[in-house]
Order: C-alpha cells, then sequence, then structure tokens
C-alpha cells in the first residue's frame, strides 16, 4: 500500500495559504465587482464577495491539493 506522507502543513505554510487565499479573493473581488448588475453599493458589495469567496474556497482546494501532490512526488523522487 501507500507509505504515510507525514504532516503536510506547517504553522508558516498556513500563513503562506492564507495570505496566498486573502489576495486572491480581493483580485478576483476586484474583477467581479464590475460585473454585479446593480448600482447598489450593498448589492455589489454582497454578490462580489460571495462569488470571490467561492472562487477562493476552490483555491484553497487547488493549494493544499497542490501541496501533497508535490510532497509525494519528492517523497517518490528520494526513493
Amino acid at each position: 500500500m501507500s507509505t504515510p506522507l507525514g504532516k503536510l502543513t506547517t504553522p508558516f505554510s498556513l500563513v503562506v495559504d492564507a495570505v496566498l487565499v486573502i489576495g486572491f479573493f480581493l483580485y478576483i473581488y476586484s474583477l467581479v465587482a464590475s460585473h454585479v448588475p446593480s448600482r447598489d453599493p450593498q448589492m455589489v458589495l454582497l454578490w462580489g464577495g460571495l462569488t470571490s469567496a467561492c472562487m477562493s474556497g476552490v483555491f484553497w482546494l487547488a493549494i493544499q491539493m497542490f501541496r501533497v501532490v508535490l510532497k509525494a512526488q519528492l517523497a517518490a523522487k528520494k526513493k
């Protein structure tokens, strides 16, 4: 069977992930806010924020999957 990969996250990696996700959220919000079909600033904030939050969640999952795959590939290369 497969061997355990060990600890995949550290406090430093969590901070790096948080900074990346927050930066991604702000970038996506700046893109999608102009596409909200409303002139009400509260609606733009709500729907732009919800859209950005959803996409940021997918980005976070992609970061985690990348970390696991990279760790597995590096472990396989050492054998």
